[in-house]
């Protein structure tokens, strides 16, 4: 990775880490999408790192939260999760061999689909769901885990509408997307899949993280929530459609 490319990298998951940390999601989408628009990496890469990056923020933020995570429904998910983790994983190497833009595509539309569905605020339910419904969303969560480390926006859709205080939905995801992640980097280091040196330098990031971690709890913006809701959704659509379009009218040239 070139100095110019580091700088960027760092760059984008400090950004990334603040407006996770002000928000609950949407680190792994923005940093994502920032390096799928960029090239500052390959995806396969960006995901390795973006995955042990999520561990070093959610540790961050589990070291005063965790014992309000709800550990059941946390059990269930990560049940679903993980399977799908695992199948996630193999095929984001199937197609970053031989479906570059298919690739890009489905990253693109993954983007704009979280995005939509994060720009409204879910109704509220008035009675908690069934164990069922945490095993469909968790097993959702986890293929896009282990695709682009991007599982957030299902859970966060499922679990702000429960009954539940917010600092346990906060906390009992972050320590989802946690686990996932080492789930995922375990996978990375299994298949000998490791980048290289010059990769691997992204890992500077994790001051890079810590520090846009500290500054959203200390200096958050004079934002309302349903702003700032807004304001990140319209980045991510954006960055989805940047990303979707080229890939949509480069396939299609080799059709015509």
């Amino acid at each position: 990775m070139s100095l110019a490319a580091l700088i960027g990298f760092l760059l984008l998951t400090g950004m990334a880490a603040y407006v996770q940390t002000l928000t609950g999601f949407a680190f792994g989408l923005i940093a994502m999408g920032g390096v799928g628009l960029t090239g500052l990496l390959s995806l396969p890469d960006a995901a390795m790192l973006i995955s042990a990056l999520t561990l070093v923020n959610a540790t961050q933020m589990l070291l005063k939260g965790w014992r309000d995570v709800d550990w059941r429904k946390f059990g269930l998910v990560l049940v679903a999760s993980w399977p799908f983790v695992f199948i996630g994983f193999h095929l984001l190497e199937w197609l970053a061999a031989s479906r570059a833009d298919l690739l890009r595509l489905a990253l693109g539309f993954v983007i704009i689909v979280s995005s939509l569905q994060l720009a409204r605020k879910p109704d509220p339910l008035k009675q908690p769901s069934g164990a069922p419904s945490y095993l469909f969303f968790g097993s959702i969560a986890g293929l896009m885990s282990g695709m682009f480390s991007t599982g957030g926006p299902p859970l966060v859709y499922h679990f702000y509408r429960q009954p539940m205080p917010l600092v346990v939905v906060r906390e009992t995801l972050v320590t989802i997307f946690a686990l996932n992640a080492l789930f995922r980097t375990g996978l990375v280091i299994a298949t000998d899949q490791i980048p290289a040196p010059s990769t691997l330098s992204g890992l500077f990031a994790i001051p890079a993280v810590m520090l846009g971690t500290h500054l959203a709890r200390r200096y958050p913006p004079p934002l309302a929530q349903a702003t700032m809701r807004q304001i990140v959704f319209l980045l991510l659509f954006l960055s989805g459609v940047s990303l979707g379009a080229p890939a949509v009218a480069h396939m299609l040239k080799g059709v015509f």
